[in-house]
């Protein structure tokens, strides 16, 4: 998300317990089976296009974690890639070791908000550029959901797009060790939506999603603000 000194600075402030933090330790206490998964004939780029230009009455289903840090608020973007493969995929990434925060954690590309940017769009496809050499041209910017605050105090806005499947990626090795795909259908079906509770001293009482996806012998690990986000957009799709 942020530059490497940006994060050091976020990092001086977190609780410690966040920083070694294991989501994967943390019981499951519920799976929402009795949802409906989106079907797939919305999957398909025509569907999505015209969803994203005349919205269905809805309401995101979270908005905000547990601010653990004294950071003021600072805008950010990240982009929701929606590959347009014949099973269509998002794309998302591993964030590198090496990082002070969040580090091995799943991501989409995104981060900052910067003054030069002409608007959040921009900044998402900014950064995905920056992080993982997707270029612009291959993607069609379908619209934005709303935002959605992070425990570090980044208010960030997910952008929508569709990605044409012909790109090549080149990845920043100091921010991410992999990208990788995972179909849309997986996400937006509930029954892979496990829900986390944990009550801590220093990290208050905290709730959150986790998508698990087994991608040949890797797990990988979709929990926090990137499962919040798929989950708005999970209700977004099925409203």
């Amino acid at each position: 998300m942020p530059t490497a000194p940006a994060e050091e600075t976020v990092n001086a402030v977190l609780p410690s317990a966040l920083r070694s933090f294991d989501p994967r330790q943390v019981p499951v206490v519920g799976v929402d089976t009795t949802l409906a998964a989106v079907p797939h004939t919305r999957f398909d780029a025509q569907a999505l296009r015209a969803r994203f230009a005349a919205p269905p009455a809805w309401a995101p289903e979270l908005r905000s974690e547990p601010r653990l840090t004294s950071r003021l608020p600072a805008a950010a973007a990240v982009l929701v890639p929606i590959v347009l493969r014949e099973v269509p995929t998002v794309l998302l990434t591993e964030r590198t070791a090496n990082l002070s925060t969040h580090s091995g954690q799943v991501a989409f590309p995104g981060g900052r908000v910067d003054p030069e940017d002409a608007n959040v769009a921009a900044a998402a496809l900014r950064e995905a550029w920056e992080e993982v050499g997707l270029s612009a041209e291959y993607i069609e910017v379908l619209g934005t959901l709303p935002t959605y605050t992070t425990v570090t105090s980044f208010v960030v806005t997910p952008v929508v797009g569709l990605v044409h499947p012909d790109f090549e990626l080149t990845l920043n090795p100091f921010e991410v060790a992999q990208a990788f795909e995972v179909p849309l259908a997986y996400l937006m079906n509930p029954a892979n939506h496990r829900r986390h509770a944990l009550v801590d001293d220093e990290l208050q009482s905290r709730e959150w999603f986790s998508m698990p996806y087994q991608d040949g012998a890797h797990e990988r690990y979709v929990w926090g603000a990137t499962a919040g986000m798929l989950r708005n957009l999970y209700r977004f799709l099925s409203a």
